[in-house]
């Protein structure tokens, strides 16, 4: 059965990629996906990994980011490293020579060599990713994993699929013990509950900035249709406290420039200072735009109060403990549902309607410093893998 399965599978992935071919080809075209598009559907100046190796694979810059404190563990020539997004590569590659944006399924039979251990992030359920590297002698794991509340009916619907995917992971670490029985429901097998990554070693400061000596307020991982939220509950606050600066901190670089036009056009009708980041004006306007990747933990550190993106619109929220680390207030969205744990570990965050936003950033003085309650322990990830490499 499980034979059958995977060449009905091969089949319908491969007939999936051979149709969409044209499409790729124009999408290649566009600056986002110029690396990305070609290197994924088309092998363009992607090898294959050596071989014998513990080979970590995310998907974008968030997971990325998070997945550090495990591969600093582990040798370098040991490690083969693997993306989706342009993003996530950008910092994978700085962990390691042996980086590579994955491949698209049907192009895996070819390209996947013998690993010691393939470890994946969170929701990257590829099957073939994971049948391959079995087949090839890799132990497959999955760490981080997680079901939302939003997701895990979709995931229902599709349990026939999941048991088959689920039926080629040897081990799997969940984030809450709630991830662990919704995962059990799909089919995974050792299951074991060692809390979310992301608070297993947060990210320092890179670049330490100088705080200045009014208050601070950071627009935390935007995303479209926020920022002007947050505008207008600056305009409130900067009546009530004219030296207050803004720092916006996009989510995403393709969108730099058009947040730039929307802060422009509202510093010119304030008639206040406005800077990009990357200019190194030392943030002396009242508005700067955080244009640079892997800033916003610096930003955090002189941050007075920061309104964290991605859960003012349906999106799922983002990791508020990159915040709480350092004691900042946190003002967030309520559509946090991707990051309920983290939210759950961390004390003092206030969640607010996309309406109510202004009014509470008018009574910031209320709100107390958040704080982490606790942290992950990836100690057992990292004995399974040094198995893996003693063996």
């Amino acid at each position: 059965m499980e034979g059958l399965f995977f060449l009905l599978y091969s089949v319908a992935t491969a007939f999936a990629y051979v149709i969409s071919l044209p499409f790729l080809a124009i999408f290649s075209l566009k600056a986002k996906y110029k690396d990305s598009i070609p290197a994924r559907f088309f092998l363009r100046h992607n090898s294959p990994l050596k071989e014998n190796g513990i080979w970590f694979h995310v998907c974008s810059f968030g997971e990325a980011k998070a997945i550090a404190s495990l591969v600093e563990k582990f040798p370098k020539e040991k490690l083969r490293m693997s993306a989706i997004t342009h993003t996530g590569f950008e910092v994978i590659r700085t962990y390691a020579s042996q980086s590579r944006y994955l491949p698209f399924e049907p192009l895996l039979f070819g390209w996947i060599k013998p690993q010691r251990a393939l470890v994946v992030m969170e929701a990257e359920f590829w099957y073939l990713l994971f049948a391959l590297a079995k087949k090839r002698g890799a132990k497959t794991i999955l760490i981080n994993a997680r079901m939302s509340d939003r997701s895990f009916p979709k995931y229902l619907k599709m349990a026939w699929l999941y048991r088959h995917i689920f039926k080629q992971i040897d081990e799997v670490y969940a984030q809450s013990r709630l991830d662990k029985e919704r995962l059990e429901q799909l089919g995974a097998k050792n299951v074991r509950v060692t809390g979310n990554i992301k608070l297993a070693s947060l990210p320092s400061v890179q670049h330490k900035l100088e705080k200045p000596s009014h208050m601070v307020v950071c627009a935390a991982s935007t995303h479209e249709g926020e920022e002007g939220l947050v505008l207008e509950a600056y305009r409130a606050l900067k009546k009530e406290e004219p030296e207050a600066m803004l720092i916006v901190v996009p989510r995403h670089p393709e969108r730099f420039e058009s947040v730039e036009k929307m802060l422009q056009a509202f510093s010119h009708e304030m008639d206040i200072a406005y800077e990009r980041y990357s200019q190194n004006l030392g943030m002396k306007s009242d508005v700067v735009l955080v244009d640079v990747l892997g800033a916003l933990v610096d930003i955090y550190a002189i941050s007075d109060l920061v309104i964290l993106g991605g859960a003012f619109e349906p999106i799922g929220g983002h990791n508020a403990a990159e915040a709480a680390q350092f004691g900042c207030k946190i003002i967030s969205g309520e559509h946090y549902f991707n990051q309920k744990d983290i939210f759950e570990a961390c004390e003092g965050i206030a969640v607010v309607e996309a309406s109510n936003l202004t009014k509470r950033v008018l009574q910031h003085h209320m709100l107390k410093p958040a704080r982490i309650k606790y942290q992950a322990d990836i100690t057992p990830i990292i004995e399974s893998l040094q198995d893996v490499l003693s063996d």
